[in-house]
């Protein structure tokens, strides 16, 4: 698989997310929404950065099982409950991004949610990513 990112000089600096990933590859995954379950089914964490660390565990879980790595990853769409709290931890989420995923970030978003399937639950991920 190859990933170019490309991020036009005539849009704002990126950071923490590729404005476009051009994925070159033969098989695309589809990773469903993950949260901060641990294999019992409890939300674990209280705090938006525990939550996520464990929401984005899952989710990279769930490409290695499939033979997948961070830097097949097209796209993410996070979703949360507070994207104002979402902000505020900015570099801290960036850090533990990081620290699990590389640099090699895909596009993303961030959406404001109501509420998400789990009412504990504060953030949720999903995505795509392509595979040789």
């Amino acid at each position: 698989m190859t990933a170019e990112r490309v991020n036009p000089p005539d849009l704002s600096p990126p950071a923490g997310f590729s404005h476009a990933v051009v994925a070159t590859g033969s098989r695309l995954v589809f990773l469903a929404g993950q949260t901060a379950l641990d294999r019992d089914g409890r939300i674990t964490g209280t705090t938006l950065p525990e939550q996520f660390a464990r929401a984005l565990d899952n989710l990279l879980t769930a490409l290695r099982a499939v033979g997948g790595t961070p830097a097949g990853l097209a796209r993410v769409t996070v979703y949360a409950t507070d994207v104002a709290g979402y902000r505020a931890h900015a570099a801290e989420l960036g850090r533990i991004w990081r620290r699990s995923a590389g640099r090699d970030y895909p596009a993303m978003a961030v959406v404001e949610v109501v509420r998400l399937w789990d009412e504990q639950a504060l953030v949720e991920l999903d995505g795509f990513a392509v595979l040789p």
